[in-house]
């Protein structure tokens, strides 16, 4: 069996939450846990997060696996339902819907229900995605608070800008103007605005990536906002080889060695889910100390520098990210962000929840 793993740590998990409390002590807590959990597994994310106020997924899917599970937290689907019968299967299982369209209003009032579903009315601040345009908010909410199919009313818009120096300062204006005088509850903070924008808070939050100990935070390390990674990816060691003077490493050559050197050959490639645009020199771990990526990732390998590592040879533990790396550090150097890389492990690669 190949060493790859993937440990998923359900303490951090707990931590990150805390940390979100901490920063929002007065909002309650909707934990985003869509797209598989962030690449970390639905179920045991879920079950580390249990004592979050609610959920939020994607895929009607993934709400329904969670109430199959005996999760009885609110669950609310962020694009919403896509047909009348998703919204009846919906409602049967009490999951709650966002609405950023009209043809979701018209599908709430021509579409008979079992019970009433609870709604979050999106208002689209400046991320042009989705949502209603400020001027026509108050009337869709007006629309939905008349709709017998409809239960209690979340107000709510996404923030394009929270983690640059742009900030909210203009779409919070438009939010809370187009609002006034609208009495229902509030749902804006993302982890971005947890961290950087209390003001903000409001009755709900709703935190990602900062649950999975990555940063929301462009060139400010997850650690500084006391977050711990909640997924440690490592291998192995398979195999080790003595380059001299002009000896290539991998396809095309992307490394010459300039001198004679060790390396060793690392069981992960891009179809585990490690970026193959990682370049030399992207950090990693072996036993504990800290290394660098040589030549071009393949599908089911990598290459790194153990020359400065006399000790380190086939079986030797390496870390691809986790608590030595930050997968924000090797999504940095692969132009990206850790959100992608954590999503993108692949469903080969093994599992473990750990303590």
């Amino acid at each position: 069996m190949r060493p790859i793993q993937a440990n998923i740590s359900s303490h951090a998990l707990q931590h990150n939450l805390k940390v979100v409390r901490k920063h929002a002590a007065n909002a309650k807590v909707m934990a985003v846990i869509k797209a598989n959990g962030y690449g970390h597994g639905l179920m045991p994310v879920a079950h580390a997060l249990n004592q979050a106020d609610a959920f939020a997924t994607l895929n009607l899917s993934e709400a329904i696996e969670l109430r199959e599970a005996g999760f009885t937290h609110p669950i609310l689907l962020l694009e919403g339902v896509f047909s009348s019968e998703e919204l009846r299967i919906a409602a049967g299982f009490e999951i709650d819907v966002v609405v950023h369209h009209t043809h979701q209003i018209n599908m709430l009032q021509t579409t008979d229900l079992m019970r009433p579903v609870h709604v979050h009315l999106k208002m689209n601040s400046g991320m042009n995605r989705l949502g209603f345009p400020c001027k026509d908010y108050a009337t869709a909410y007006q629309h939905l608070s008349s709709c017998p199919q409809v239960g209690e009313i979340t107000l709510m818009t996404h923030f394009a800008t929270a983690d640059t120096a742009a900030g909210i300062q203009q779409p919070l204006a438009r939010f809370s103007e187009a609002t006034k005088t609208l009495d229902a509850p509030i749902s804006l903070a993302n982890s971005a605005t947890i961290l950087r924008h209390p003001a903000a808070h409001a009755d709900w939050v709703r935190p990602g990536i900062m649950l999975y100990g990555a940063s929301p935070v462009t060139g400010t390390p997850a650690a500084d906002f006391d977050l711990k990674p909640a997924m440690q990816l490592h291998s192995q060691i398979i195999a080790v080889q003595t380059l001299n003077k002009g000896d290539g490493v991998g396809y095309g050559a992307q490394f010459i060695a300039q001198q004679t050197m060790r390396i060793g050959v690392v069981a992960c490639g891009y179809a585990d889910g490690y970026p193959r645009h990682a370049p030399n020199g992207t950090l990693i771990a072996v036993d504990g100390q800290f290394s660098k990526t040589l030549g071009r990732v393949s599908m089911d390998m990598l290459c790194c520098d153990l020359s400065d590592l006399p000790d380190a040879d086939i079986g030797s533990k390496v870390e691809l990210w986790g608590n030595l790396v930050p997968v924000d550090t090797v999504a940095e150097a692969s132009g990206t962000i850790g959100y992608e890389l954590l999503c993108a492990i692949a469903p080969r690669v093994p599992m473990k929840v750990v303590d």
